[in-house]
């Protein structure tokens, strides 16, 4: 951070036509190509909005501010930042990106802004809810690789919010986890869990979000759905959820989570046989879905396809650095 040790190209007369050029030069000194290379693109993008816009004090003011409220919203148990990116659709961008998904491998959705990291390991076909107003459902599903071949030991994290669509960390006095738990895949990728079906909720409104949901004329709400996320040493980490069909909001999900792909019909337990093997009375209602996850290998192999044809797309001359695109200015 010496100056006296860096050497920096000269800069002065900076006007609107010139600013972008001179930032992106200063910032040419670091040593990171992928960091150099994200920021001149960060600085050429946000020159231009503001450019485009004619963006005036004030305005740039009131975002400033805007963004300050977010910081302040957020807390260890609430992310109002993740809210943020969720309700502008970047989320769900930048996981499709970084995690390409091959024909017949599951597809990721946005994490949300209320995952914990203090669910506890339950056994297969345990009750992640202690709420006495949800309707009860078993969960019952497999994971795959895309062979088709049931994986051992996959870690699976599932969440749902409650009966009233509220998730555990927005009551105040929450003294542990609930609708919550780890799981491990057995040796065929079974694994199974008692929940409660999902009902749709609207996220939260009483922060800067909500406000600026309010001020676009949007709604609040998500379709009812259940949260999983997958690892495993040597797998691509999968993000995803599954949501309720024919939830009044399945089109229209404030956060832009829903692909077909991941909207399960509601069955029941009409077997007598299957109610006694899980532990549930018959008439129980019923998810079933099988997951399928794919290798790193896959994974690095699609990603690097897909960014050399956006580049191609774009007109760029890139190489990669750590398996991400930079400029090949050799």
């Amino acid at each position: 951070m010496d100056p006296k040790t860096i050497s920096l190209p000269p800069m002065k007369d900076l006007t609107t036509d010139n600013i972008t050029a001179n930032v992106i030069a200063i910032n040419s000194v670091c040593p990171d190509p992928r960091l150099r290379y994200l920021f001149s693109r960060l600085v050429t993008h946000i020159h231009d909005f503001a450019r485009e816009t004619r963006l005036s004090t004030s305005e740039w003011m009131a975002g400033l501010l805007f963004l300050t409220a977010v910081g302040q919203k957020s807390t260890e148990l609430r992310q109002e930042f993740i809210l943020l990116s969720d309700t502008l659709g970047l989320s769900l961008l930048v996981d499709s990106i970084d995690h390409p998904k091959p024909d017949k491998s599951t597809e990721g959705t946005v994490l949300g802004p209320f995952h914990t990291h203090d669910a506890v390991e339950m056994e297969h076909g345990e009750a992640i809810h202690t709420d006495p107003d949800g309707t009860p459902c078993l969960v019952l599903c497999t994971v795959k690789d895309t062979e088709g071949r049931g994986i051992e030991g996959v870690r699976v994290d599932v969440w749902e919010g409650d009966s009233k669509g509220f998730y555990d960390v927005q009551y105040e006095g929450r003294d542990g986890p609930d609708g919550r738990a780890l799981l491990k895949s057995d040796k065929e990728g079974d694994f199974w869990f008692k929940g409660i079906v999902p009902v749709p909720y609207p996220i939260p409104i009483d922060g800067p979000v909500g406000q600026m949901l309010k001020l676009l004329g949007r709604h609040a709400w998500r379709p009812g759905h259940l949260h999983f996320m997958f690892e495993k040493t040597g797998y691509d980490h999968l993000i995803t959820a599954l949501y309720l069909k024919d939830d009044p909001y399945e089109s229209s999900d404030a956060v832009f989570g829903v692909k077909e792909s991941l909207v399960v019909g509601m069955q029941e337990v009409t077997d007598e046989a299957m109610a006694t093997k899980y532990g549930v009375q018959v008439g129980t209602k019923l998810f079933i879905y099988d997951f399928v996850l794919v290798s790193d290998k896959e994974a690095a192999e699609l990603r690097e396809k897909k960014a050399r044809e956006a580049m191609e797309m774009h007109g760029r001359k890139m190489k990669f650095f750590n398996g991400l695109p930079v400029p090949d200015v050799d």
